[in-house]
This record gives C-alpha cells, structure tokens and sequence, in this order.
C-alpha cells in the first residue's frame, strides 16, 4: 500500500526540501531572478522571431498550413539534453529525470498537448491569411479570456486594473476587426480574410484556456525540470497531432515536393526555414511554460501581449504591413491596457509591503507590551 502511494502521489513541498531540492517557485530562492530573466528572453525572442519566420514561409508561397502546425511543436528534441545531461552528465542535480512523474501527471500532459496542438493549427489557418500586425493585435484578445478562465478555474480576483487592462484591450480588438476591410490583400478573397480573423481569435481563446490549466497543474510543482518534463510531453502529443494532419495532407513527400517545386526560395532556404521555425517556436512555449511556473498565468498572458506590440512593429518594419490610422489606435490602446496592468501590479506591491511593515510593527508592539506586563508583574510581586 505504501509503495503505491509513493509511486502515484507527486511529493509535498516540505518533502522536496528534505530531500534538498530547492523550490524554484520561492521569490528568495537563488535561481529565481535568472529563471525569470532566462524564460521572458526566451519568450520575447521566441515569438517575434516565430511570427515572421512563420509569416516568411507562406510570403514565398508554402501552402501548407499542417507544416506550420508541425514546425511550432517538433522542436521538442531539443529539451532532451537540459533534461538528461544536468543528471547523466554533469552530475549537477541529484534528482533523477522524470522523478515523481505521476500517471496523473502524464494523461494531464498528454490531454493538455492535443489542446496545443490544436491551438497551433488554428493560429497556422490564421497567419497564413493575415498580416503579422494584424494577427499580433487580435492574439491580444486572448487576455479577456485569459481573465475569465484565470477567475474561473484559479480564482484570480478582479481588480480595476486587470479589468481596465482587458476592457481597452479588448475595445483594441474591435476596433481592429470593424476596420480590418481596408488591410487584407488584394488578391485574397474577404471570406479567407474572415476565415484567418476568427482563426486567430479561436487560437487566443485556446491558449488563455492553456495559460490557468498549466498555472493549476503547476500548484504542484516546485522544480522547473518537470517543467521542461511536462513540456516535453505535451509536445510530443502536439507533434503526434500535427503528423497525422501531415499524413493525411500528403506527409513528408508533400514537403520535399513543396520545397523542390513550389517554394520559390528554393529547397535551401526552405530548410532553413522549418529549422527556424522550429528552434523559436520551441524557445516561445518554453518561455511561456516558464512564466506561468514562476508567476502566474495571468502575468504570462500579460507578458505576451507586451511581446504582442513588438510584434505589429515587426510586421511593419519586416514586411511593410499597413499601419494607418485604425491600428495605430489599437496598438495604442493596447500599450495603455498593458501599462495599467503593470502601475495596478505595483501599487498592488507597495500596498502589500506597507501592510507587511505594519504588521510587523504591530507584533513587534504587542511583544513590548508584553514584556511591560512581565516587568510590571514582577515589580508587583517583589513589593
């Protein structure tokens, strides 16, 4: 009995301390700051690079939307040596790989990557029809359902500034789609153009639905390896999903037939592409792992719509999408929805060290009274 309580129950945080592995999660702890510091470049890199990379293939004419869904997922190789080496190499770490990986763990992990992967595909439908800017702003979108599935599923209490944050991030997105006729290509029909809108609206929706499920399953979790563990997985099953839309869509031959005969940047650049895609995909989603691990995931859905605005400046300078009048305002009001977020979240800070402060003055006063009572007790007695 006692054996499989330790096989399928994941080990309390005091337990961890004892066995000397450090909660990573803990604001004191060393590694903390360089966590935090590492995954937000990995996230920023990640999704910029990723958006234009993504957007370059379908410039020069890539046409299928299940490599692109393929090529944000395949990238899981490479969390394999930050996972094994650390034990099996450089003896740095006395827990052993994939340690108390619960069953429960697993079909979490397994369940949660078929929702990325479907989320990676939607987002493929819709970059492959939109400008980088213009899909940057509607992803924007995911932090309104990222505050409702955050108050529903991690009870995130509402305050006025994540609520005045979603508000004008939202009146960002609205604003977009009623002046979204004027932005689409010339030659692409408006139905594609709607179809890549919602598209990109469903792959937000998604991935805020992603953001508090992975916050809830990492209560649990005190090491940031299991994190690259748990991502790990859930990529295998977002790639397992993407290679039976390949399969079915033609599969490995289709690629090689596509960068030999229509990618009009010839096989080379085509490989170098997919390898791009790859390599920044992976650096995103482990940034976005991290965030949420060391924060919270409202904190990472805020941080990604930071990254966001980079984004639209990015579509303009790389390839020259249009930013009139209309995106201009959306991108502003979703600067100020961020900036809100992030003067709310330091006044919420100053407030909690004033109340720190002043409970311990408050402790520190009822200890001197104390000490008077003793003192005048004694002095009592004596006489």
């Amino acid at each position: 009995m006692n054996k499989t309580a330790i096989a399928t129950t994941p080990p309390t945080r005091t337990q961890l301390h004892g066995q000397g592995v450090e909660d990573q999660k803990a604001k004191t702890s060393k590694s903390y700051l360089v966590l935090l510091v590492t995954n937000y470049l990995c996230l920023f890199v990640g999704s910029v690079s990723a958006s234009l990379l993504s957007k370059y293939y379908f410039n020069h004419k890539g046409t299928s939307r299940w490599v692109s869904t393929w090529v944000q997922c395949a990238g899981f190789p490479l969390l394999l040596p930050p996972i094994f080496l650390p034990y099996y190499l450089f003896k740095c770490t006395e827990r052993r790989p994939f340690s108390h990986f619960t069953t429960k763990v697993l079909t979490l992990s397994i369940l949660v990557g078929l929702l990325l992967g479907l989320n990676n595909l939607l987002f493929s439908w819709g970059n492959s029809y939109l400008p980088v800017s213009t899909s940057a702003l509607l992803l924007s979108s995911q932090l309104l359902f990222n505050l409702v599935f955050s108050v529903i599923i991690v009870k995130q209490k509402i305050t006025f500034s994540n609520l005045n944050c979603v508000i004008l991030l939202t009146l960002s997105s609205v604003l977009l789609a009623l002046g979204s006729g004027h932005d689409k290509s010339p030659d692409l029909p408006k139905s594609k153009y709607f179809i890549g809108f919602f598209c990109t609206v469903g792959a937000g929706l998604l991935f805020a639905l992603y953001l508090p499920v992975m916050e809830m399953i990492y209560k649990k979790v005190y090491c940031y390896s299991m994190v690259m563990e748990m991502q790990l997985v859930m990529e295998i099953a977002a790639t397992a999903l993407a290679t039976v839309g390949m399969a079915s869509d033609g599969g490995y031959p289709e690629m090689k037939r596509e960068a030999q005969t229509v990618y009009d940047k010839g096989p080379v650049v085509y490989c170098l592409t997919i390898i791009g895609n790859v390599v920044t995909w992976q650096l995103c989603f482990m940034g976005t792992a991290g965030m949420v691990f060391l924060t919270s995931s409202l904190t990472g859905g805020i941080s990604m719509t930071a990254i966001l605005a980079m984004n639209v400046i990015a579509g303009v300078v790389v390839y020259g999408d249009s930013f009139g009048g209309v995106k201009a305002v959306s991108t502003v009001l979703c600067a100020w929805g961020f900036c809100s977020y992030v003067y709310g979240m330091y006044v919420k800070l100053k407030l909690q060290e004033k109340e720190k402060f002043e409970e311990a003055e408050k402790v520190e006063t009822q200890k001197e009274m104390v000490q008077i009572n003793v003192t005048t007790a004694a002095a009592d007695a004596s006489v």
